[in-house]
């Protein structure tokens, strides 16, 4: 069949008419859109004189072309394909992709970013560029969507199905991201488009934190072939800034709800109850107490913020392709981007101590207070802080691909790429900085979390009725300095052979080389009672502000919101300034340092600690896949192959040295460090990863498919991170640390899918599908006995230890009587330095390990393989066009349901998934003449988010959020469009909350997002 590309719309208007009209001599017709995605056909007599090809453009032509994606694939695929070059459905590929069923999104900033698939979490989905792995720098292995703009892609295939030809390491599926390619759509393909967005998140934040009003976003791509469509160059280039905010209330995940169970557990938690057991005085004051053998929860701190963004994203994109014969092309691809994220906070907070005088309980076990009662004797502190943080990401991507035709039965693909991306510090300060500032005028404070808004009254001393600017001063500071690098070199070559009968040989190899480092240095002052002092703040950087006033809904009169938004540079420099004054320190105390190695600055105070992890995976595979279409009482497309992966994994990790322990009192022994120490481990792993699939044509419109496949997921980088931190004291019986595991095996699924599919009508279907995953590998942390350290000995059962018990008759346990016998005999000798005695005249001073001591033991807490489970779920999806009114429905839901999932009722280590949860979307559209209109709701139910917040093994839960986007679009001219677009126009909230929905632990408000703007085609 002849196709057509580049053909104005009125001479396609005027050919379709007059093909009509003869409708004796009617020809071929296809529904295909602009990138040449050819539909379903119907047979009729070829008309040279009439018009081979009808194009369906516009939001039913993305919709046809992305049903057909599906139809035709082998195995179970969706995908989204661009209604026209550069201009791809949504201006976010994640908020896109939410759409396909059993997609769900991750949102940062109000904006989708990462992607779970059918409860799979991001970093065991796999994200191609152009069938090409790309290097992260999030910190695990997932792919940041808002990187990366949407204007020069063509089409997002998801490949939830495995097979062979596909890279590992998508255990929940593999996303494949096309962009656009010149001889693809040959002639001159170009536009331009600019638009204004409004956020009216920021509109109501104060002065110093408030961005613009309005910001731009420009895109434009050129696409054009030459000498005959033999040379061809597509540029594409998109800019964007968007100034966003938000106001959150919050129990801080890293110091967040500390847990607690009256019953001792058998491996140590609990007991030693938190609050006063039933008949015990203040036991009157507890309405609802836990059980005996219930898990409760008391909050460390509870906090509100409003919180400003400020993001410029840059992408670029430059394909320059080359066909000397019709049998040989080679693309040169350059893909660029740049995103660069300051956030900006205010907050104002209030830290409590587990002494609740007064409260209430949710019912049964993984209980939390409801209310909430602390009053102090004397005044504490009224924390107000600032933060600034800015970060700077680069993604650049070179390749290199040559498709060779040798003859009508083989073909050779030979393909590679380098590819870098950089996570870096945008600020002198640091990645993240956090100044906090207090006033000790607090006498205690009542919470009340019964309410998905939590209400703090705070209480004051007798006769203060307000807040004083002239008691605020700077307390403690963290200025962290985080820096991420990836780098991935990837060949793959490949190729096809068909048999005489039509069957075909697909086969390849694939070399991947991935780099991975990850570094910080921390920098903290823990001078949480003041740095200097109050007289070193003029009362004006302390303006007052109101929290309330920065969240709907929160007019509750027993709220104190009285708090001091000051300016994070303003109040930074003062205090540095103070400090260096005082004698204290040295300005570098107040900065971030860009040294990774963990070296002393001489003069510092600052509490600095640092780490740099580096590593390699190696990966070496092939691939072989024989697929045939053959009658078996009704037609059948099979395919079956295996793919054979081989990686070993090389880690290494510069972490700081420990030289000795020093037993200094009763109970504690502290790790003494000189200098730094690389730790290096190995990994290696092999697998076998076969495919079946099976597609039963039932009729011309209904086929049934059924698919067997293995897939992987490879560790995330963190777990692989060989460093082994033990901090900086221990205990007579040894200390405690956390290190990762090269050597973990990653998770391996077995993928069982059948799926039922009626495309009952043009650019219409109905699908139902069901898949089951049983996965291995599961990967926990678990907590085991080592001596990690062959020089770090202990005096703890050393030589002067035993003595101690024998001549000095020591009890065993009776570590003060051990100490005062080692120190007062022993003084001056290797090891014992005596400085005095105490008020109950024991001997003070220190005693150290020497060779010959007892190697320290530590439970180092490390990830492991550990646990397999089920994992299942349906997918419900209907897509309908209502003849020629112009009206559209697509809809879709998803079931998932597994045995991964968290024991809310229960302390210590659990398996469980996260990510995992039922999601629905639902799109309607109208399309007719120059309008084009489009709604869109995506709904996903509750997941599970973290299994840990700061404080230990405790539940993060992402409540169930729904979302309204709409589009508007009016064609003013064939070549020329005005649109305006709604994100979130229902003004959504988002939750989360731990053991129990009352368990808060952030309440955060976004608002509508609107963009207005022009495009032009030439």
């Amino acid at each position: 069949m002849k196709q057509l590309h580049a053909v104005p719309r009125k001479r396609l208007l005027t050919s379709a008419l007059l093909l009509a009209l003869s409708a004796p001599a009617a020809a071929q017709v296809v529904d295909e859109n602009q990138d040449g995605q050819a539909g379903t056909a119907t047979a009729a007599k070829p008309d040279a004189q009439t018009l081979d090809t009808v194009v369906v453009t516009g939001i039913r032509g993305s919709l046809t072309s992305s049903m057909n994606l599906k139809r035709d694939s082998q195995g179970v695929v969706d995908g989204i394909v661009a209604e026209d070059i550069g201009k791809f459905p949504d201006t976010n590929l994640a908020e896109a992709l939410q759409r396909i069923s059993g997609v769900s999104i991750d949102r940062s900033n109000g904006e989708g970013s990462r992607v779970t698939v059918r409860g799979v979490g991001p970093d065991f989905n796999l994200v191609l560029l152009n069938s090409r792995q790309m290097p992260t720098t999030t910190g695990g292995r997932a792919f940041e969507f808002g990187d990366l703009a949407a204007e020069s892609i063509s089409a997002v295939e998801v490949y939830k199905t495995s097979r062979a030809s596909t890279p590992t390491g998508g255990l929940g599926a593999t996303i494949n991201i096309k962009t656009a390619r010149p001889l693809d759509n040959p002639g001159l393909q170009a536009n331009a488009a600019i638009k204004g967005i409004w956020d009216t998140s920021d509109d109501d934040l104060p002065s110093h934190l408030r961005g613009d009003t309005v910001t731009p976003e420009m895109s434009g791509i050129f696409s054009n072939t030459y000498a005959d469509g033999r040379f061809g160059v597509a540029l594409s280039a998109s800019y964007q800034k968007r100034d966003s905010g938000s106001s959150s209330a919050f129990v801080a995940p890293g110091n967040g709800w500390r847990t607690f169970i009256d019953t001792p557990q058998p491996n140590g938690e609990g007991g030693g109850s938190a609050l006063p057991l039933p008949g015990q005085p203040g036991s009157e004051n507890i309405t609802n107490r836990p059980g005996p053998n219930d898990v409760y929860s008391m909050p460390q701190s509870l906090g509100y913020s409003i919180n400003a963004v400020r993001r410029e994203r840059i992408n670029g994109q430059l394909a320059l392709q080359w066909a000397p014969t019709d049998d040989v092309t080679a693309t040169l691809d350059y893909t660029y981007s740049e995103n660069r994220v300051e956030q900006l906070r205010n907050d104002m907070s209030v830290w409590l101590n587990f002494t609740p005088g007064v409260s209430s309980w949710t019912p049964g076990s993984g209980s939390s207070p409801l209310i909430y009662d602390e009053r102090y004797g004397g005044n504490s502190d009224f924390a107000n802080g600032a933060g600034k943080s800015a970060v700077k990401r680069n993604l650049d991507s070179i390749g290199f691909n040559v498709d060779w035709q040798v003859n009508d039965s083989l073909r050779f693909d030979l393909d590679y790429h380098h590819s870098e991306a950089v996570s870096e510090p945008d600020s002198p300060y640091g990645t993240s900085s956090t100044l906090a500032s207090a006033g000790f005028f607090r006498a205690g404070n009542i919470i009340d979390f019964s309410g998905d808004f939590p209400v703090l009254t705070m209480l004051l001393p007798a006769g203060v009725t307000a807040i004083d600017p002239a008691q605020m001063l700077v307390t403690g500071s963290v200025f962290r300095n985080d820096f991420q690098e990836a780098e991935i070199d990837q060949l793959q070559a490949g190729g096809q052979f068909q048999f005489e009968n039509y069957s075909k040989l697909d086969f390849g190899v694939a070399t991947t080389d991935y780099e991975n480092r990850s570094a910080f240095t921390n920098v903290q002052l823990d001078t949480w009672g003041g740095a200097t002092s109050a007289d070193d703040y003029p009362d004006s950087v302390w303006p007052l502000q109101h929290m309330g006033s920065y969240f709907d809904g929160s007019g509750d009169p027993r709220f104190t919101d009285a708090f001091f938004a000051f300016n994070f540079d303003t109040v930074r420099q003062l205090a540095e300034d103070a400090w260096v004054n005082s004698g204290r320190g040295i300005r570098e105390d107040y900065y971030a340092s860009t040294d990774y190695s963990g070296t002393a600055v001489p003069g510092s105070t600052a509490n600095r600690t640092a780490g740099d992890s580096r590593v390699r995976e190696e990966s070496r595979s092939f691939y072989v896949q024989w697929s045939n279409s053959f009658d078996w009482k009704l037609p059948v497309d099979v395919a079956v192959g295996v793919r054979y992966e081989r990686t070993k994994v090389n880690a290494s990790a510069l972490q700081p040295a420990p030289a000795s322990i020093d037993w200094v009192s009763a109970n504690e022994f502290i790790i003494r460090y000189s200098g730094s120490e690389f730790r290096d481990l190995k990994g290696d792993y092999k697998y076998w990863l076969p495919n079946l699939d099976l597609a039963f044509h039932l009729t011309d419109d209904m086929k049934l498919r059924a698919s067997y496949g293995e897939t992987i997921g490879r560790p995330n980088w963190g777990d692989l991170n060989p460093a082994l931190g033990v901090g900086g004291q221990a205990r007579f019986d040894g200390g405690g640390g956390g290190a990762g595991n090269p050597a973990l095996l990653p998770l391996e699924s077995r993928n069982f899918d059948l799926s039922y599919e009626w495309y009952y009508g043009e650019s219409s279907y109905l699908s139902v599908g069901y898949f089951h995953k049983k996965i291995d590998n599961f990967i926990a942390r678990q907590v085991d006995r080592q001596t990690p350290f062959p020089d770090l000995h202990t005096p703890a059962g050393g030589a002067y230890w035993n003595e101690a018990i024998g001549a000095g008759g020591c009890a065993s346990t009776d570590r003060p009587c051990i100490r005062d016998y080692i120190l007062t005999t022993y003084d001056g000798q290797p090891g014992v330095d005596m400085t005095g005695t105490d008020a109950n005249g024991m001997a003070t001073g220190t005693i150290s390990g020497l060779p010959g001591d007892p190697l320290l033991e530590f439970n180092i807490d490390q990830p492991v393989n550990n646990r397999a489970d089920k994992l299942d779920g349906w997918e419900l999806n209907i897509q309908h066009v209502f003849g020629e009114s112009g009206f559209g429905l697509a809809a879709n839901y998803t079931i998932v349901d597994s045995g991964l999932t968290y024991d809310n009722g229960r302390l210590g280590t659990q398996f469980a998934m996260t990510g995992l949860s039922d999601s629905a979307n639902v799109v309607a559209f109208y399309e007719k003449g120059p309008w084009q209109v489009r709604t869109a709701y995506n709904w996903r139910d509750e997941f599970l988010s973290a299994l840990g917040d700061g404080k230990g093994p405790n539940p993060i839960y992402v409540e169930a959020y729904g979302q309204l986007d709409v589009n508007v679009s009016y064609a003013i001219t064939d070549n020329f469009v005005v649109s305006l677009e709604g994100i979130n126009v229902t003004d959504e909230t988002t939750r989360t909350h731990g053991r129990n929905s009352r368990q808060l632990y952030s309440y955060d408000q976004l608002g509508p997002r609107y963009m207005a703007g022009v495009r032009y085609k030439f």
